[in-house]
């Protein structure tokens, strides 16, 4: 799981995601105890899970050039994803000025499991989901401007990426100012 954080407003949306991979290898048990340290936040630097990964006996391979945010057409799409009991899970979100579409997908299901007009929207782990959503609180400033909220994004990314390994340092952000009917992409990704 990874984090992506968009700001939908009336006339803007702007949408940021971190680019950190990590892909796990070894016995199941101790993959899976590696996995609930680091995203239970007790993980915080690369050292330490690098450490923690020979403790468990685990080889890890991460990578910091996974590209989760995208403009296509003026929608800015993220997506956030988890490998569950072999099941790949992910979480998709679709936003441009004035409203967002979340949808869930678990192998070749695809279902809009929400829709909403103005908001800040965290997806991720609850760790990091946790963490940028107090950085928010703390940075935002009732009735902000799009310039606070840009940096209401970018403070949310670095401080979880200081706090979670499972967050990397280097992120994307796009923004667009197109109001766009989203049901539309979601409907082309829903077909493939």
């Amino acid at each position: 799981m990874t984090l992506v954080i968009a700001y939908i407003g009336t006339k803007n949306a702007v949408m940021t995601g971190d680019m950190r991979e990590i892909t796990f290898e070894g016995d199941k048990v101790s993959r899976e105890k590696l996995e609930k340290e680091l995203y239970n936040g007790s993980i915080s630097s690369d050292g330490e899970l690098e450490k923690k990964a020979g403790d468990f006996g685990i080889k890890i391979y991460v990578r910091d050039d996974k590209t989760k945010v995208t403009q296509r057409d003026g929608v800015l799409v993220g997506e956030v994803s988890s490998m569950e009991n072999g099941v790949m899970r992910k979480r998709r979100l679709y936003a441009s000025a004035g409203n967002y579409i979340i949808a869930e997908i678990k192998d070749s299901e695809f279902e809009v499991t929400k829709r909403g007009n103005t908001a800040f929207i965290v997806l991720g782990n609850d760790v990091t989901k946790r963490i940028a959503n107090g950085s928010i609180k703390k940075c935002w400033k009732k009735n902000g401007k799009l310039q606070d909220a840009i940096r209401s994004l970018i403070m949310a990314m670095e401080t979880a990426a200081i706090k979670t390994a499972s967050v990397s340092k280097k992120y994307i952000l796009v923004q667009t100012s197109l109001k766009t009917d989203l049901s539309r992409f979601a409907e082309q990704d829903m077909r493939g």
